[in-house]
């Protein structure tokens, strides 16, 4: 299964969000599962570092919109680049391609993956599919949201994303997702 993990890129390596990605990453690698990510710095390369330091494959989707901004280029733990001219093609590769999701803490662009990956499935233009936003921060801003704009927001829409404490629930999430899968397809 491929999962995207997405979050904020000004996470550094002795923040607790990192040290949390980089443990997730190293649980998603070490379950066989292939980690996608936006290739750069921050949650992205926590995640990859982790996947690839336990022996799992990760995927880096690039753009040169971002590099251009950014002065950045795919971190070393990227084992397969896709590489994109612009960040609207980026994010729809990495919704596209992953078969669950993982919402780490982020800002404005960690948002519109969130956002963008749970609206397609509302429509359904993108089958219903793990999207699980971790942490006490999305609790909170989802809880706003859900009390401001919650007319606007269906039950069935609201229960297409899964808000945990954290990474260990979400990996549990989906090995469980994984075993169901599998046992259905035989």
């Amino acid at each position: 299964m491929n999962i995207a993990v997405f979050g904020g890129a000004s996470v550094r390596p002795d923040d607790v969000v990192y040290t949390e990605t980089l443990r997730l990453g190293k649980m998603l690698g070490g379950h066989g599962f292939t980690v996608l990510t936006g290739s750069y710095i921050g949650v992205m390369e926590a995640a990859s570092r982790g996947a690839n330091e336990a022996g799992g494959h990760v995927v880096g989707m690039s753009c040169a919109e971002i590099e251009n901004w950014r002065q950045v280029k795919p971190n070393r733990w990227v084992l397969e680049e896709h590489h994109y001219e612009t960040l609207r093609e980026r994010l729809f590769a990495l919704i596209d391609g992953c078969d669950a999701a993982i919402v780490m803490p982020g800002g404005v662009g960690t948002l519109s993956e969130l956002v963008v990956m749970w609206n397609e499935m509302i429509i359904n233009s993108k089958p219903p599919r793990p999207l699980i936003v971790v942490g006490s921060a999305w609790q909170r801003v989802m809880a706003q949201f859900f009390a401001s704009l919650g007319d606007y927001i269906g039950v069935k829409d609201r229960e297409l994303i899964q808000l945990v404490p954290d990474v260990d629930t979400a990996v549990e999430i989906l090995v469980d997702y994984q075993n169901q899968s599998i046992r259905e397809s035989l």
